[in-house]
């Protein structure tokens, strides 16, 4: 699926790894639900460990999309929730591991609580598939 990064002159350069927007199409879209730190075996990875935590959600997402049939690369939008906003940076690090080609657009916030009170973030995603 070819995804191109959107770029204004009008807009400043983003603070992370993500794209102002991108395009993507034509395809089958795949909308993934919120992705955490929960391993296969149904625990926890990392606990009280942002980087692996991240890497466990990156992993999860990669599962999705492939399952779908697809691949990281076809993800173009993804939304961060995140318990300490303070974590940006670290977070950023890791998803630059995953997302090598055109990022995703994404938004990030803090939010107050999950569903489980080990995990420290939670991402969903869209993506487009050819």
């Amino acid at each position: 699926m070819p995804k191109n990064e959107i770029v204004s002159p009008d807009l400043g350069a983003p603070l992370g790894h993500f794209a102002q927007a991108t395009t993507a199409g034509p395809g089958r879209m795949v909308f993934i639900s919120g992705m955490t730190a929960r391993n296969a075996e149904g625990g926890v990875t990392g606990i009280d460990d942002i980087t692996a935590q991240t890497h466990q959600v990156c992993q999860n997402l990669r599962a999705a999309i492939e399952a779908a049939g697809g691949t990281l690369d076809d993800i173009a939008r993804v939304d961060v929730y995140v318990r300490d906003i303070a974590d940006f940076d670290a977070i950023h690090a890791v998803r630059r591991q995953y997302f090598t080609g055109v990022a995703p657009a994404s938004t990030m916030v803090q939010v107050s609580d999950f569903v489980k009170k080990e995990y420290l973030i939670e991402i969903n995603a869209i993506g487009v598939l050819s």
